[in-house]
């Protein structure tokens, strides 16, 4: 991971943290916690959502925390596809990479809640099916796409290969000259195969005794290149099938030809006609991932948006005054602001907080974990925090 790396942390308390319960007040108390040298703070504002029972609640606690994890994926498989695309080109990839034709972290920093696409007086459990159809969409839009597309470059890597392979590999239509290929006769056959150059000596001494009935002195050089020398033998159809195999066991590769007229010109057209879809089937899997990319980001935010506000309502009790606010810092200052954090509003956790001799805030894990699991307090990775916190990255 870079060291440039952003990280942001989603953090909702009670507006109780300032004296006069004001959520510009309650602001400004977080951004005093957390303090400039840890990382700058920004507003982010959370609508009011319709509140179901108790129990619907911690449902949906763990319905948006699978769900997030889910929206993470997405956008990091859309990531890896725009990546895969424009060949690595980090200066590219980050063109595409927009929410609202805007950087991510811009999105952030100004979010709203899309009122038109997610009506806030939709019931929560509603609101949650709808993100969940839609980043399941955005995936498999995104997955259908780009399969798309690598079977297109594939068919055209492998018709490329067939111009400009070795004689093992590319195509002969234009290398083999008709007059050598014994066609319509009911006993013989023609076959060409492609030899490694530091072998064809045993192959100009063997190929005669390599399986019954092949025609004595009928190797006829046709072409080379810096790798193979390709050869021309006739043999009796009905023992065809054991001199290939016997050429395989020697390391020489047969290869399928079958002369037709106008052969080579086939190929130019379907080499081009393959080649326009590639660019065509391109062109769409770069603006479906621009698309995608900025669509999952938008529905991951709108899930970071209703994990805190659920969980604000299971930690902090009706009626609902909070103030919510994005912390932007970076991997290695998460850990501080977070001890920063701690200190000032470590009361939040009642006993799962303490402090030490000196005053400083210490955790009272064995006495709280296994009851704030239980409630679904624990943060991703199990660790309880006094208030209510998300990090995350979108890369």
């Amino acid at each position: 991971m870079s060291k440039n790396t952003t990280r942001f942390i989603l953090i909702s308390l009670p507006a109780s943290i300032s004296p006069t319960n004001s959520h510009d007040e309650a602001l400004t108390a977080l951004r005093s916690a957390v303090t400039t040298d840890y990382g700058t703070v920004f507003p982010f504002t959370i609508p009011d959502f319709k509140i179901g029972t108790l129990d619907a609640l911690v449902q949906q606690a763990d319905d948006l925390a699978k769900l997030e994890a889910g929206c993470e994926a997405v956008v990091a498989k859309v990531g890896d596809s725009l990546k895969t695309i424009l060949e690595g080109d980090e200066g590219k990839i980050a063109q595409q990479k927009t929410v609202n034709d805007k950087p991510a972290e811009q999105y952030l920093k100004s979010f709203h809640w899309n009122k038109v696409k997610y009506r806030a007086d939709k019931p929560l459990g509603e609101l949650i099916d709808t993100l969940q159809k839609e980043i399941t969409s955005i995936d498999n839009q995104v997955k259908d796409k780009y399969n798309a597309y690598n079977q297109v470059k594939t068919n055209l890597t492998t018709l490329q290969r067939k111009q400009t392979g070795n004689l093992s590999t590319k195509s002969l239509s234009n290398i083999v000259p008709p007059s050598l290929i014994i066609q319509e006769s009911d006993y013989l056959e023609t076959h060409l195969i492609a030899v490694p150059k530091a072998i064809t000596k045993d192959f100009l001494k063997t190929y005669e005794t390599l399986a019954p009935m092949v025609v004595p002195r009928s190797a006829v050089q046709v072409a080379a290149d810096d790798e193979f020398t390709l050869y021309a033998v006739t043999t009796f159809k009905k023992h065809s099938h054991d001199f290939v195999h016997k050429c395989r066991e020697s390391k020489w590769t047969p290869r399928d030809f079958k002369y037709k007229e106008g052969g080579k010109e086939e190929e130019s057209k379907e080499l081009e006609k393959v080649g326009k879809e590639e660019k065509k089937v391109w062109g769409e899997a770069l603006r479906l991932g621009r698309t995608a990319w900025g669509e999952s980001v938008m529905a991951w935010v709108h899930v970071l948006a209703l994990r805190v506000f659920v969980e604000t309502v299971l930690r902090y009790g009706l009626p609902l005054n909070f103030v919510c606010g994005l912390v932007r810092t970076t991997p290695k200052l998460a850990k501080k602001a977070r001890s920063s954090l701690d200190a000032s509003y470590s009361y939040l956790g009642g006993n799962a907080f303490g402090r030490d001799k000196k005053g400083r805030v210490t955790k009272d894990d064995s006495s709280t974990s296994a009851d704030m699991q239980a409630a679904g307090h624990m943060g991703d990775a199990g660790d309880y925090s006094p208030y209510v916190c998300y990090e995350f990255e979108i890369l």
